[in-house]
């Protein structure tokens, strides 16, 4: 029996990442082991996601649990949140409700691109860009972000794009290196896309990747891709701000300044396309429930104190750290450069971190700040024993 050709690449693409999910099954049998791997919640859930759920639970029709596209209270809920916080005005038919932002990318990717078309993705960037293109016939194309700030390389974007290019995907705040992108490098990117559309004779569209919008430090301001460029789709997951990333619920919305006629288009292959990929709909209780989360939120208070704590010990010891704006993760340029090594060597210590080469940048390690600030700093003395590790 043979793989499908395209289940092969995805399979290649992925095989790193699902190598060091077997890795980390073991820290199941090591109760004092410091994980700082995957954004995952290391504390009880919040409450105000709890009463949410439970105040759904009880059904008030006896379609409350029947097949569900998109619930028109959730839909309402984003498109109002999104108003308010981009200052663009969103209607509800914008949005489509979607399981994470997971299945909004999987959407926007076969709502816009063909089997052999490219996508332009960023590096270092998260992981299952590449495996879900592959997934989908389409053809991941890497552009390097700028190696030391790690901010969005325009450049490296115009010299990636092809005749075959049909979309960019942004992340910001991005993942795994906590950087927000300003205005003015979006508006540089919408630039280059509408001449690089013009001479190659095709739209080239824009994916912004943003389920880390909302976790941003220091007041540190957030501009959407589609305040500057039209042609923009959005994904977005409420699993990251509500540290729940096991409750599936995400949307996909189209800028408010796609043109009338495209919207209309996109609009009415929503459900077709959804029910087509496996009923790509969150289930009904979180839809139900997304009005009530579209207000809670981890406590950004606490999360820059364990920011400020983790970054500045380790800096202090020596490590090259990037600062980040946005996300819940440190990156960092592993001592001695490889990046591998040295988290084998933290996790023979009981301090379990993520290797670059999850990213493609294998000289990196990343940090995981939904730890507890106790378990960060039961991790500070061996981490900031370690900053000379291979020197």
């Amino acid at each position: 029996m043979e793989l499908s050709e395209r289940a092969r690449q995805a399979q290649i693409e992925i095989d790193k990442v699902t190598d060091f999910f077997a890795v980390m099954g073991a820290l199941a049998d090591q109760p004092d082991s410091l994980d700082f791997t995957f954004g995952n919640p290391h504390e009880m859930p919040l409450p105000e996601l709890v009463e949410a759920m439970r105040a759904q639970v009880e059904p008030q029709t006896v379609d409350w649990f029947a097949y569900k596209s998109s619930v028109r209270t959730a839909q309402q809920a984003v498109a109002d949140g999104l108003t308010a916080e981009l200052s663009l005005s969103f209607e509800p038919d914008d949005i489509t409700m979607t399981q994470g932002a997971f299945g909004a990318i999987e959407l926007a990717f076969h709502l816009l691109a063909d089997a052999g078309d490219e996508v332009i993705i960023p590096v270092p960037g998260w992981f299952c860009y590449a495996p879900m293109l592959r997934a989908a016939n389409l053809v991941p194309v890497e552009a390097p972000l700028d190696p030391v700030s790690f901010d969005l390389d325009v450049d490296a974007i115009a010299g990636a794009i092809t005749p075959h290019t049909r979309i960019v995907v942004v992340n910001s705040p991005a993942n795994p290196t906590g950087r927000v992108y300003s205005r003015a490098r979006l508006e540089a990117l919408a630039d280059i896309l509408d001449e690089a559309s013009e001479r190659i004779g095709r739209r080239i569209w824009l994916l912004s990747d943003e389920p880390y919008r909302r976790i941003r430090f220091d007041d540190i301001p957030f501009t959407s891709p589609a305040a500057a460029y039209p042609w923009t789709m959005i994904d977005y997951s409420y699993g990251k701000v509500l540290l729940a990333p096991g409750q599936r619920l995400g949307y996909l919305a189209l800028s408010p300044s796609i043109p009338e006629a495209d919207k209309q288009a996109f609009r009415s292959a929503f459900t077709p396309v959804q029910l087509a990929t496996g009923w790509n709909y969150p289930n009904a209780i979180m839809q139900y429930a997304a009005p009530a989360l579209e207000s809670v939120s981890i406590d950004m208070v606490e999360y820059t104190a364990k920011r400020n704590r983790m970054y500045g010990a380790l800096s202090d010891a020596g490590y090259e750290i990037t600062r980040p704006e946005g996300t819940f993760y440190l990156w960092g340029r592993a001592p001695g450069g490889d990046g591998d090594a040295f988290c084998t060597h933290m996790a023979l210590r009981g301090v379990h971190l993520m290797p670059g080469s999850l990213f493609d940048r294998p000289e990196h390690f990343r940090i995981s700040l939904t730890a507890t600030m106790e378990t960060i700093e039961k991790a500070l003395p061996t981490l900031v024993d370690a900053a000379t590790f291979g020197s």
